[in-house]
């Protein structure tokens, strides 16, 4: 299933959502001319790779510098293709806005990143020999999506899936659909081989936990119109 849009209208400007969009935009273009090398080394030096934090002898033995932080950040704005950048922008743009209208642009950009790092410490903790780094900004958007479950349970996402040659497009409740997007990610977590076979779902998973639990710090509930609350979603309905 893939969202296309949500019926929940922003009443502030969503400046931090779009500038996110663009640093994560601006980071994939200036990639592009990348030989296959240099982009192996990217991954590697700006990615999170596990092993690295876990086995520092090995680290040591394979070239890595010391410096441990800098890819605890960076690896939130790289992505692997164009797929991957496109379908983590697109689902940004649909439940960014409405989160970052309950918190105000600064405190969505510190539960954003909040959200990317405790994803990513999931992933380690539950991969934490792999030698794959891990790149993209799903974790921390996996959180804004935990966030949007609580939000707006009643919202309706217009979700797009293909069955063999035939594409269907309906309406969902965000509760139903952001359920069983969870869901699917904790089946394929449990299905996976070690280190995920390529995708971190574990980090999907910690990400989505990490922005329920945190959202009750950064909602301001003076600017959750659309939220669910009783009144409020009788007047909106």
């Amino acid at each position: 299933m893939f969202p296309l849009r949500d019926n929940i209208p922003s009443r502030h400007r969503s400046y931090m959502m779009w500038t996110l969009l663009a640093l994560n935009i601006a980071f994939f273009l200036a990639g592009l001319g990348l030989s296959d090398v240099q982009e192996f080394k990217l991954f590697h030096l700006f990615g999170v790779v596990p092993a690295r934090y876990f086995d520092p002898h090995w680290a040591m033995f394979q070239g890595y510098p010391e410096g441990l932080l800098l890819p605890l950040g960076t690896h939130m704005f790289l992505h692997s293709g164009w797929l991957h950048l496109i379908v983590n922008m697109w689902t940004l743009w649909i439940f960014g806005d409405n989160v970052e209208d309950v918190m105000g642009p600064f405190k969505f950009l510190v539960f954003y990143l909040l959200c990317g790092l405790g994803a990513l410490a999931v992933h380690m903790l539950t991969n934490s020999s792999s030698t794959m780094p891990v790149v993209g900004a799903s974790g921390a958007i996996a959180g804004v999506m935990g966030a949007y479950f609580f939000l707006y349970p009643h919202a309706k996402v217009v979700t797009f899936l293909p069955i063999l040659i035939i594409p269907f497009i309906f309406e969902l409740p965000a509760v139903f659909y952001l359920g069983a997007w969870f869901m699917t990610q904790v089946l394929s977590g449990m299905l996976a081989p070690a280190g995920g076979g390529g995708v971190a779902w574990w980090a999907h998973i910690g990400g989505f936990v990490v922005g329920m639990l945190l959202l009750r710090f950064f909602r301001d509930d003076s600017r959750c119109y659309y939220c669910y609350r009783s009144e409020t979603w009788k007047e909106w309905k």
